[in-house]
């Protein structure tokens, strides 16, 4: 293809996949691909849309010993195309492995902290990309989801991402860097095939594309087509779910019980995807079913998948983060002022209006702890009861019975502020509030 023709093909494709959106995070890496994306769009932004406004971030990883010489390069090549630019640092455990899936979380968290209202990213994967995802997909045996590869458009933390080059060949990306005299960097890990992904695309894919020269393209149509049935599927599906999700996100889990099991991995997967939570495979589903969904009512079933756990709790699934243990946290608290609480439960305070609860006398000292043991007489009630038997008689779900800020006057239990208040608490001088 002659070099108007492939200039021109890339920077219309570009145009196309913008639309409206003027405001654009590119993620630069100083990569060829990402170097392509980049002149590109700093072409439109001159001869086409003077009103683009462009930013690129460069994530250093720390991995290489070239990392900063990659970050300067970018920087100097930024300045000259009048581009703001951005570096961002990451620190990955090399010792957990599994390098590429922590680099790829760890961008995209990186970048979605600058990523601002009215902003769009825009990465460089490309027509080879989406073959090796693909490919990396049948490895694992995904089904349609997985299969479904990289859609040029997404959603990353509430924000557009945005694929313009995906129907773009890595030779087209060469040919324009090429007669375009772009200068980029060469990852000196890309020439691994340890890594899956290089393995394909160093060992693999070539042969294909050899024996079948339109192999990756027929690949990339497949995985069209799997996208466009899962979007069918969500679409029959959709209603469905919204009458099993609660207003707070829990899944009912009775009527899941009347469905074949085809139809309700289906929902499962679709209510965990709106939770932002990588898909399960076949086995981990099933493990789901029996160990949480199955356990016995007495029980508190949990099931860690990617970032979240799943809970069970009166016939509803919870997808939860991680919480930290709190049980042996005790923070001091003279009341003065809001006190700030641990794993993002909030701040406390304290309000004299409505009060339900006694100021500490002089001789006592105030402390917010998360845990509880032994019996509580409460106000309103007759008798002391197990703080266990508290617990259930206002539905508050196990993993929420260490992180509701309990307040201890000396030794004595004051209140679970938002639950109740005990004996020892009661009076109407103040009221404790967290949010």
């Amino acid at each position: 293809m002659a070099k108007q023709q492939v200039s021109q093909l890339i920077q219309n494709t570009i145009l196309t996949q913008l639309g409206s959106h003027r405001r654009v995070l590119v993620a630069y890496s100083g990569g060829i691909d990402s170097t392509v994306l980049l002149h590109a769009l700093v072409t439109l932004k001159l001869e086409k849309l003077p009103d683009l406004q462009l930013t690129a971030i460069y994530i250093h990883h720390g991995i290489s010993a070239n990392a900063d010489q990659w970050a300067l390069h970018c920087q100097q090549q930024c300045q000259r195309w009048q581009v703001p630019f951005v570096i961002e640092k990451v620190t990955l455990a090399l010792e957990q492995g599994n390098i590429e899936a922590q680099a790829r979380q760890a961008r995209y968290t990186a970048i979605a902290q600058h990523i601002q209202s009215g902003t769009i990213l825009c990465t460089a994967q490309h027509l080879d990309d989406q073959c090796e995802t693909f490919l990396l997909a049948l490895k694992r045996g995904s089904g349609p989801a997985g299969l479904s590869a990289m859609p040029d458009q997404s959603q990353l933390a509430g924000y557009l991402l945005l694929r313009p080059l995906l129907t773009i060949r890595r030779q087209q990306i060469e040919q324009y860097a090429s007669e375009q005299q772009i200068q980029w960097v060469e990852d000196e890990s890309n020439q691994d095939d340890y890594y899956d992904r290089n393995f394909l695309r160093l060992k693999i894919i070539p042969q294909l594309n050899q024996r079948w020269p339109h192999f990756s393209e027929m690949v990339v149509r497949s995985a069209e087509l799997c996208q466009q049935q899962e979007l069918l599927l969500n679409e029959l599906l959709a209603d469905t779910l919204a009458q099993l999700v609660d207003e707070h996100g829990c899944l009912w889990i009775s009527p899941l019980l009347n469905y074949s099991e085809v139809k309700r991995n289906a929902l499962l997967r679709m209510w965990l995807k709106l939770g932002q939570v990588g898909m399960p495979s076949r086995k981990q589903l099933a493990v789901i079913w029996q160990t949480v969904i199955l356990a016995k009512e007495d029980s508190n079933p949990s099931f860690i998948l990617a970032n979240k756990q799943i809970r069970r709790y009166q016939d509803k699934l919870y997808l939860l983060p991680h919480f930290q243990d709190l049980q042996s946290v005790s923070l001091a608290w003279n009341l003065s002022s809001p006190l700030n609480l641990p794993d993002n439960l909030g701040q406390l305070s304290i309000s004299f209006q409505n009060g339900e609860c006694r100021l500490p006398n002089d001789d006592e000292q105030v402390s917010v702890r998360f845990i509880a043991q032994g019996t509580f007489h409460i106000v309103g009630r007759n008798g002391s009861r197990q703080i266990k038997k508290l617990w259930q008689e206002f539905n508050i779900p196990p993993w929420m019975r260490t992180r509701i800020p309990l307040i201890y006057y000396n030794e004595n239990l004051i209140t679970a502020v938002g639950v109740f208040v005990t004996e020892f608490g009661k009076g109407q001088q103040i009221k404790f509030i967290y949010h």
